[in-house]
């Protein structure tokens, strides 16, 4: 039976993309990669809509989010994370692994951040920076980013850090016209890449406030990146095949339009969330979703797990369970990068009769229809 990966990271990978990662390994020291780097560089400046230099690392989405604090920050700042679920938390135990203090504003899981909450604490303190997800993976949710960047855009010693690494590539975040200081993406997401590489954007703001910092640092030193970047590579080994397949990647991007990738994630997260809600199932974040993952509870009495399960054994097929307390509440769809509607009709109807098999009374076929209805 077919491999279906339907989670939200990773992602499928465009067979063009495979094909150019396929290709022998050259080396990186050359002409020929500092011309890779430097359609890379236009191609990212293109998704994050900015004329800031890009940032790439060899790391996870986590290696970016860690630079983004350790760079940015002294010693003895503070900075404000809003914490709304396992990415979230992500942010705080970074700071602490670095002996930075974090101030976490909890958002119950499922919910966003209220940002009046943002600003009294922002007119109340001084944070280096404000951490936040602008669409966190473990909930599904997608906090207000837009509102966020009003209140830090004019603060000169506060930086905006966005995890945007299953945001990107989905929805419309523009870098510069709304003032977001940092902004991270990986590789793994609707990149469609393998996991291992992760992108951050920096403002100028950002740039002066890193001149400031103190604390230690090497490998995720962003000075010594963007000097790499200035001459068209990397400060360290990179991954060579990631950044081959990144710049057609980013040519298929490119083809297909920012604001055309935008309206087809909001067409397939429409059609599974239409989908759930005809299958009598609920939402976890039905006021505030994202649209690069859908999180759905499980049916009263059904441990989540045995339909992550019942999809991998029966259907070949890859979805993601809940994280921490939602662990066997939840199942999560992921619908960012390679996906178009028949992928979200294929995976539904997987889920259609999962759900009836484990004894949840639905009408099998409803919920598939109402992802047709989106074509």
């Amino acid at each position: 039976m077919k491999y279906r990966l339907m989670a939200p990271g990773p992602t499928p990978i465009p067979e063009e993309v495979l094909t150019e990662m396929a290709k022998p390994i050259k080396h990186h020291r050359t002409p020929w990669f500092e011309g890779i780097v430097k359609d890379v560089q236009a191609g990212l400046k293109w998704l994050f809509q900015t004329q800031n230099d890009i940032i790439v690392l060899a790391s996870s989405g986590s290696g970016a989010m860690e630079a983004s604090i350790i760079n940015v920050c002294q010693k003895d700042d503070r900075i404000l994370v809003v914490n709304g679920g396992k990415f979230g938390e992500r942010f705080g135990k970074i700071a602490k692994g670095h002996g930075i203090s974090a101030e976490l504003i909890d958002v119950e899981w499922g919910q966003a951040v209220d940002v009046n909450i943002i600003k009294e604490k922002l007119a109340q303190n001084d944070y280096r920076a404000v951490c936040v997800q602008a669409s966190e993976t473990s909930t599904g949710v997608g906090h207000p980013i837009q509102e966020i960047a009003k209140l830090t855009k004019d603060l000169p010693g506060t930086a905006l850090i966005v995890d945007g690494i299953t945001a990107l590539g989905v929805i419309d975040l523009p870098v510069d016209k709304w003032g977001i200081d940092f902004l991270i993406g990986g590789s793994q997401k609707a990149l469609m890449l393998p996991p291992g590489l992760a992108c951050l954007s920096v403002s100028e703001k950002a740039w002066k406030l890193i001149e400031q910092s103190n604390t230690p640092k090497f490998y995720f030193n962003l000075q010594a990146e963007r000097k790499a970047v200035h001459q068209n590579t990397t400060a360290w080994t990179p991954t060579v095949s990631l950044f081959v397949g990144l710049k057609k990647v980013l040519e298929l991007m490119q083809a297909e339009g920012l604001q055309e990738m935008f309206t087809r994630h909001q067409q397939l997260a429409d059609g599974i969330r239409k989908a759930a809600l005809a299958s009598e199932l609920k939402l976890l974040a039905p006021d505030a979703p994202s649209n690069a993952v859908t999180a759905i509870y499980s049916p009263d009495g059904i441990d989540s797990g045995k339909i992550v399960k019942r999809l991998r054994d029966d259907f070949n097929m890859t979805i993601a369970n809940g994280q921490d307390h939602l662990k066997g509440k939840i199942f999560r769809i992921g619908h960012l990068g390679y996906y178009d509607l028949f992928d979200m009709i294929t995976v539904w109807s997987a889920v259609e009769k999962t759900l009836a098999d484990l004894g949840h009374s639905l009408q099998l076929g409803q919920g598939v229809a109402a992802i047709m209805n989106q074509l």
